[in-house]
């Protein structure tokens, strides 16, 4: 019985597969003899806003759809071009002022198009690329997700059949834990959501079903402005969310992975940029020292690390510092995370040639007094930059190096010319994101061990002279506990450590010989510079992290 049912199963499948091909071909037969192109829908990418501009009774009634709609360009399909309804449709076009264009599809394409229709806003709606969370309710659940548990049961136990309500509490859910970036995974049989809570990843739900998974990447698709029948693509987009008195950007990247899409939504609350460099953690003798040489009128100041050690924020951070209605600030970046007031902020736009070196040539006309490049990539892009800190500019940007003293031996090997570099750099810094320990929970530590008492007097003793050591002398370690407060991990947001790096006389004299990175840190340790481990420990001996952190971001720790 069960061979004989698989066996009609297989037939029916087929008669299907050959009624499908006999649609297209005569599809294909009308095109030709209406000179008319012929579209297979099943391959065609479907602009939903467009497939909106037309009714969905009246494109079933004439058998038509709106796939493309773009600059007063229209894309129409259609079963029969020739009908008299679907004549009328495309003269409605034509009197608003659009070209119309029209390919013949067959019934089953147009079938498979109107199914996207679901996806279509009201426009009274206007939630296309917003989110509105009502502010009590989101106050409301903000008070009562603290912990990621209470968020996975929250969303366990939500009975609705609304992908946008599920959707809400996993933002409401990011929002109250702090979240700076959701992770939806793709797996075999699950779906799986995880939150980066201060740079460390943590599992919500990993059991989420196939339905409400695609649905939840449809909708967030949709949100972002994405192309919902493409799948083997990755495409990037945003949206904004809707937070009672502020708006938060989100960013979105989906990108195709073996069990379907996976997305990452990055959360850019505007609040970020609000930091000062004291917020973020340096300390004040490297405050003095960067505030000289932001007073500066002209000069490079680079920013190195890896990706999410928080070089744009310090960057934005300068430009806070620096800005004056009196003064020009322009921004070539890759792309603009947050919007500045009295900033001019462009974004690299590589097809159509914007690219950070033809775009800072660009913003060099515009007679800025200060301008802050995203990153140097290129020999192009580091030359401008170098050159038009020698003409009277003040230019801010980030180079991808491990440490301070290694941007010069990068730069070298770009091929920056050593004379230029020399008077053209005033400051580099290195910099890592620590977790910060939840000053609610954090527990002292009952006794330090006398071996570890001696390194840490000696480690004291051989920092610069500029660091306050009288702060250092009675220090006290702490343990992470967790709590409310931190949602039961120990920390709570996160703090930056922070490499100087200054150049001088003696190492611009190096240059011409294209000194090592060991030279370079020789001189700068000599010249007084503290480096990214020990600004790490002197941060712990002062109860704002941990050792643990510490050598997570900088390795082990070398007394």
């Amino acid at each position: 019985m069960a061979q004989d049912q698989d066996l009609k199963n297989l037939l029916t499948a087929k008669l299907d597969m050959m009624k499908k091909e006999a649609e297209e071909k005569a599809a294909q037969r009308r095109a030709e003899q209406l000179k008319l192109p012929y579209m297979n829908m099943g391959k065609a990418p479907i602009n939903i806003e467009a497939l909106g501009s037309l009714e969905e009774p009246a494109a079933k009634k004439s058998r038509v759809a709106v796939i493309e709609k773009k600059s007063g360009n229209v894309f129409l399909i259609a079963f029969d071009p020739e009908q008299a309804e679907v004549k009328e449709i495309i003269k409605n076009f034509e009197i608003k002022g659009n070209k119309v264009k029209t390919a013949v599809v067959s019934l089953n394409g147009l079938g498979h198009v109107w199914e996207f229709y679901k996806f279509v806003v009201p426009p009274a709606k206007e939630i296309s690329g917003r989110v509105e969370i009502e502010a009590g309710r989101l106050e409301e659940l903000i008070k009562k997700l603290t912990s990621l548990e209470l968020v996975k049961q929250e969303i366990i136990n939500f009975k609705s059949p609304f992908t946008s309500q599920i959707f809400e509490l996993i933002l409401a859910g990011a929002m109250a834990n702090r979240v700076s970036d959701i992770h939806l995974e793709a797996g075999k049989d699950f779906g799986r959501l995880r939150y980066r809570v201060d740079g460390i990843l943590h599992d919500v739900l990993d059991d989420i079903n196939t339905t409400t998974y695609r649905a939840l990447i449809a909708r967030i698709k949709l949100l972002s402005h994405l192309k919902l029948n493409v799948h083997t693509e990755a495409q990037d987009g945003r949206f904004s969310i809707g937070a009672g008195k502020k708006d938060i950007e989100m960013r979105t990247s989906v990108i195709p992975s073996e069990y379907g899409e996976t997305i990452v939504l990055r959360i850019l609350d505007p609040a970020a940029i609000q930091l000062s460099l004291e917020d973020l953690g340096m300390r004040q003798d490297d405050l003095k020292i960067v505030d000289e040489e932001l007073a500066k009128p002209n000069g490079l100041i680079l920013n190195t690390g890896p990706t999410g050690s928080g070089k744009t924020t310090t960057l934005y951070a300068f430009l806070n510092r620096v800005y004056d209605p009196e003064i020009k600030i322009i921004t070539i970046e890759d792309p603009v995370e947050y919007h500045l007031k009295g900033i001019s902020q462009t974004q690299v736009q590589p097809d159509a040639g914007y690219t950070f070196s033809s775009g800072l040539r660009s913003i060099l006309r515009q007679d800025p007094d200060v301008i802050l490049v995203g990153e140097i990539r290129d020999i192009d892009t580091a030359e401008i930059a170098m050159n038009a800190s020698l003409t009277g500019h003040l230019v801010f940007s980030t180079l991808h190096t491990n440490s301070a003293p290694g941007a010069i031996p990068r730069l070298i090997d770009m091929g920056a010319k050593a004379p230029i570099i020399g008077p053209a750099l005033n400051l580099v810094i290195a910099q890592r994101l620590l977790r910060k320990l939840c000053q609610n929970c954090r527990v002292p530590w009952e006794k330090v061990e006398p071996d570890l008492k001696e390194k840490i007097g000696a480690f004291i003793k051989i920092l610069p002279d500029r660091v306050d050591k009288k702060a250092l002398a009675d220090f006290k370690i702490f343990n992470q506990k967790g709590c409310d407060k931190c949602a039961g991990i120990g920390y709570r947001g996160r703090i930056g450590v922070f490499e100087l790096f200054l150049m001088n006389n003696e190492i611009e004299e190096l240059l011409p010989k294209g000194p090592t990175e060991v030279e370079i840190r020789k001189i700068a340790l000599e010249r007084g510079m503290v480096e990214l481990q020990q600004d790490g420990i002197i941060k712990t001996l002062l109860g704002l992290t941990t050792f643990d952190e510490v050598e997570r971001m900088t390795g082990p720790i070398e007394w």
